[in-house]
């Protein structure tokens, strides 16, 4: 028997993720499996990204009352909604009689949810309205069919960051119990924050496995080598790791460098911050799949869409601490800035791109981490790893 096939693929992984749940010092990565089998994809789909507070969405491209998205999650078509009252609300995009898609493209919901097969509507909170002729010709009504308990089926949803989160199997903490320690850790962005417009939104596209976007984002290991031009200012020697078990990850630098136009004018800082923040930064994972950064003048957030096993949409969005509709005369300056970012982020592509190649090498056992510089990506491999064994145990 050739030593690199064993038997029992499942007993495989499970024998590696145990080398996953050790310290980082004696750790290795997830296994090749986590990055390029649809058997593995398909578990953690349920146990990683159903079973936890992930983003779908941001509460900006639901602006207004009567507003939707629909947003296709791993298959599972979601409709994001705001209603009357300017709260937002998620549901699965399928009408309760037949299983119609009752929204296709982002639209302006002038009175009801309509499915376009039997005209059934719903209201914007969800509930079953009308139901034409459901009784015969001309009867709208029929004694076997309750209203009150056909309403669309809601999604568990939290809006955090202007981030839309939901938990799909509606087994995960409440979401301020699951993440309090990082609302704690940045209670000081705890303020309104304001879109900056078109070009504070850009999407990329990168063909690997989404997991592979976060270990990168959470560590400042490769800065020398893959953003020159960041590092030449914000050294590796700057940055810290960030570590919360079971929670989140990242890194933060301590000689952040606000950006300021050739006459001196800057974007405005957030209110009330501490000295902390005069030129320090923090970026983090937020497990599974949002990646945020804190600044004095401005915040983003990114959602790494899963599309499939070896293919990921980052979207990008940037944030400000003043309407720009206040300040046109710093257009250029938030501009620049978005430009300067999604450069940084281009910068990462052929790196998650080549890890991804390279998870089809298939002697490779997951990698080694360093244990000075290494340790917020295993938090992450070490996360991942629990909820695939929770899962399993289920």
């Amino acid at each position: 028997m050739n030593k690199h096939n064993p038997t029992s693929p499942v007993t495989a992984n499970v024998d590696q993720l145990s080398s996953v749940l050790t310290t980082v010092n004696h750790a290795k990565g997830l296994p090749n499996e986590h990055y390029i089998d649809p058997a593995i994809f398909a578990e953690e789909k349920r146990s990683v990204l159903f079973a936890n507070w992930s983003g779908i969405g941001f509460g900006k491209d639901i602006s207004e009352a009567g507003d939707a998205k629909p947003i296709n999650f791993l298959g599972m078509p979601l409709l994001m909604v705001r209603d009357r009252t300017g709260e937002i609300g998620v549901f699965q995009n399928t009408c309760r009689h037949r299983g119609m898609i009752l929204v296709e493209e982002p639209t302006k919901i002038r009175g009801a949810i309509r499915c376009p097969y039997h005209s059934w509507c719903y209201g914007l909170n969800g509930e079953l309205r009308t139901t034409p002729h459901i009784g015969g010709p001309g009867q709208n009504t029929h004694e076997d069919v309750d209203l009150k308990e056909l309403g669309l089926t809601r999604i568990r949803s939290h809006i955090w960051r202007d981030v839309v989160f939901v938990n799909i199997d509606e087994t995960a903490p409440e979401f301020e119990e699951a993440h309090a320690d990082l609302i704690e850790r940045w209670k000081e962005f705890e303020q309104p924050i304001f879109h900056g417009g078109e070009t504070a939104s850009f999407k990329l596209n990168v063909n690997c496995n989404w997991k592979l976007a976060v270990e990168n984002y959470c560590e400042s290991y490769h800065l020398p080598w893959v953003h020159p031009g960041l590092n030449s200012y914000s050294r590796l020697e700057d940055h810290y790791n960030i570590e919360k078990e079971g929670k989140y990850s990242g890194q933060g630098s301590l000689v952040y460098r606000q950006l300021k136009s050739e006459n001196g004018r800057v974007l405005p800082d957030f209110n009330s911050l501490s000295d902390k923040w005069d030129e320090g930064s923090e970026y983090v994972a937020v497990y599974p799949n949002v990646l945020l950064g804190v600044q004095r003048d401005h915040v983003f957030a990114i959602i790494l869409e899963p599309v499939d096993l070896e293919n990921t949409v980052e979207h990008i969005e940037l944030y400000y601490s003043k309407p720009p509709q206040d300040a046109p005369e710093l257009d250029d300056l938030r501009t620049e800035n978005a430009g300067l970012w999604k450069t940084v982020f281009k910068e990462d592509i052929f790196v998650v791109e080549g890890m991804q190649k390279g998870r089809h090498g298939e002697l490779f056992d997951g990698g080694h981490f360093s244990p000075a510089m290494d340790g917020p990506t295993h938090a992450f491999h070490h996360w991942v790893a629990t909820q695939i064994e929770k899962g399993r145990t289920v």
